[in-house]
């Protein structure tokens, strides 16, 4: 059987955390634009495990496929996020998943990276959290610097003293 990614190492750029959420996709969004800006490289992290992974394409009842199988679906899941996520063609991206809890993987991920880049909560977990516990634990001991993108925000309008917006773009 062939082996799955369980660790994800990159060098510089900006890593995002991505879970399928819609605040991960607004991370996403955030981190694309700054990695356009800046001229940084984007890489999206996805921890996955066989409970939490897309049926893969070779699955029937009864049958449990082999895990480079649930590796594969995770990943087209992933490839279509970001091709949804409508990132500028000149952002470079790499789409990485990895086969482990998702504070571990992440914070791996992130230790060559210039910046990670998390949605304020993902899909698990209690409604009314400000923020979610893998958020919470990457902004207390990730090795680089941490931006939580909350829900609603585009990163397109900065509001000025007097309450009006400047739109950035």
């Amino acid at each position: 059987m062939d082996d799955v990614c369980e660790a994800v190492r990159v060098e510089g750029g900006i890593v995002v955390g991505h879970d399928g959420s819609k605040s991960a996709q607004e991370a996403l969004v955030w981190a694309g634009r700054l990695a356009c800006r800046a001229d940084l490289d984007l890489h999206v992290v996805r921890a996955w495990a066989m409970m939490t992974a897309p049926q893969p394409a070779s699955w029937t009842p009864g049958y449990v496929p082999p895990l480079p199988d649930w590796e594969k679906a995770v990943l087209d899941e992933l490839t279509a996020h970001v091709k949804a996520a409508g990132l500028d063609p000149s952002v470079r991206v790499t789409c990485h998943v990895v086969h482990k809890a998702p504070a571990p993987a992440i914070m791996t991920a992130a230790e060559g990276a210039n910046l990670l880049v998390m949605g304020a909560r993902g899909r698990g977990g209690f409604r009314g959290l400000l923020l979610g516990s893998v958020s919470d634990q990457l902004v207390h001991h990730a090795p680089c610097p941490v931006t939580v993108v909350r829900t609603g925000v585009t990163g397109r309008e900065i509001e000025l003293a007097g309450g009006s917006k400047l739109e950035t773009e």
